[in-house]
């Protein structure tokens, strides 16, 4: 049934969902790490790092509701390029990366630390069986996750945030490394590292499918609460952020520069809560990183299912599957393969984000979104290769002294913003709008296809 406006309920609780989406263990480990190393700068560093890490996929959540459908995202790509965007993004957050590095993370914060033994197969199968039984119900993801899941989570985060305000480990030390001269510029940096933008163009599937579940199919509609749900989502990650920030800040007592933002965390929750801290603990990551695989299969499954014609009981099988075979090779082995696909990945998916601005006031040209996102993947692969540090030291000093914001692991941003403008005029030239094609999005009818 079509609705023009949601309740109040159900909005908050896709908000929730969209949260409980975004939350994996990456996202509680990096805060602390960044909050010990800029202590006194913390104020500054979180306002840079929350711009990127939170504003980003805002941001996005925002753009993919105003365009109406997440596939809406690649409509002017020839549809081979479109097709393959779409296949390496989704298998690489998915099956090939994103869910394994859930998977492995939940077993080495959450149940290692109770066994001597190694039991991550067994973990791995339990944990795949759950994540695929809540996964084969795409339509109740909203009640179980946003109603029931998340408020959980909340409450539980809620109680590590608190405890450091009230009686904290520590107090917040001099700043430390780059934080000393930049921390608003490390802090987006950071903020940047979690890639949780091209986990957004991912999950705009489930998001936006869940609004259109409620009955709001319209254009119009959808973008209305996009960005409602988007500013829930603000919120909400912005507050754990800022605690677990503080969380890291305030652990100078029981921690050193330089340390893993988990050892930071699993030690501050045993110096505030003792024995019981690292059943808390546990119960955050396993709970957060269970929303995210359920989150990513759906998402996954939704878009193999378009576009090879499969069931999706079937499509979300292998996904799981194969997810769980993965998991067994180890964190490392995983970050060796995957890593530098979604490290060019994340700015080929903010750069057609940008393209995507356009959409709803002018005709966009499949000139402008293919220059786009060949600029930003050219460039990307320069980044990639700074960031896994195998860049040549001759060829990393060149692009040091050329490329603007190179050392910030962003050189692909102006470049892609200077064809964004100029592929943009170009398609507003007759001789060009005869030659590629034009694409319109303000179209209803194109939101009511996912």
């Amino acid at each position: 049934m079509q609705v023009q406006h949601l309740k109040t309920q159900d909005l908050l609780a896709i908000g929730l969902m969209t949260f409980a989406l975004f939350l994996g263990a990456g996202n509680l480990i990096f805060p602390p790490a960044m909050g010990l190393d800029a202590g006194t700068s913390l104020t500054s560093a979180m306002s840079g790092f929350l711009v990127t890490a939170v504003g980003l996929p805002a941001f996005t959540i925002i753009v993919l509701g105003r365009i109406g459908s997440t596939k809406n995202l690649t409509k002017a790509l020839p549809k081979w390029l479109a097709t393959t965007f779409w296949i390496l993004l989704f298998t690489a957050i998915g099956p090939a990366f994103g869910m394994p590095r859930a998977v492995t993370v939940a077993y080495e914060m959450g149940l290692k630390p109770f066994f001597k033994a190694d039991h991550l197969v067994a973990f791995s199968i339990v944990f795949s069986a759950i994540t695929l039984l809540l996964a084969f119900k795409p339509g109740n993801l909203v009640n179980y996750i946003g109603k029931i899941m998340t408020p959980a989570l909340i409450l539980l985060l809620a109680g590590l945030g608190l405890a450091a305000f009230i009686s904290p480990l520590g107090v917040p030390a001099a700043p430390y490394g780059d934080y000393q001269h930049s921390p608003v510029t490390s802090g987006l940096i950071q903020g940047y590292m979690t890639m949780d933008a091209i986990a957004a163009v991912g999950f705009g599937w489930v998001i936006i499918q869940a609004i259109k579940a409620k009955g709001i199919v319209s254009q119009k509609g959808i973008a209305s609460v996009s960005f409602k749900v988007a500013m829930i989502y603000f919120v909400l990650m912005g507050s754990c952020y800022i605690a677990m920030g503080y969380v890291g800040a305030t652990s100078t007592s029981i921690a050193t520069h330089g340390m893993n933002g988990s050892v930071i965390l699993t030690r501050y929750v045993a110096g505030e809560f003792g024995i019981y801290g690292q059943w808390i603990l546990a119960a955050i990551i396993i709970m957060a990183c269970l929303t995210t695989t359920v989150g990513l299969t759906n998402a996954c499954a939704e878009y193999y299912q378009q576009t090879f014609k499969a069931s999706f009981g079937l499509t979300a099988t292998i996904i799981v599957v194969l997810t769980g075979i993965i998991a067994n090779f180890g964190l490392e082995d995983i970050l060796k393969v995957s890593l530098p696909a979604i490290l060019v990945l994340c700015p080929v998916a903010i750069a057609l984000v940008l393209a995507s601005l356009t959409a709803s006031t002018i005709h966009v040209s499949t000139l402008t979104h293919t220059s786009v996102l060949v600029t930003a993947m050219a460039f990307g692969t320069v980044d990639a290769v700074s960031i896994l540090g195998k860049m040549p030291t001759d060829l990393n000093q060149f692009f040091n002294d050329t490329l603007p914001l190179y050392q910030a692991h962003a050189s692909w941003l102006l470049p892609t913003l200077l064809i964004l403008f100029v592929t943009t005029i170009m398609a507003r030239l007759p001789m060009v709008a005869r030659k590629f094609n034009v694409v319109d999005y303000r179209l209803d009818s194109a939101a009511k296809h996912q």
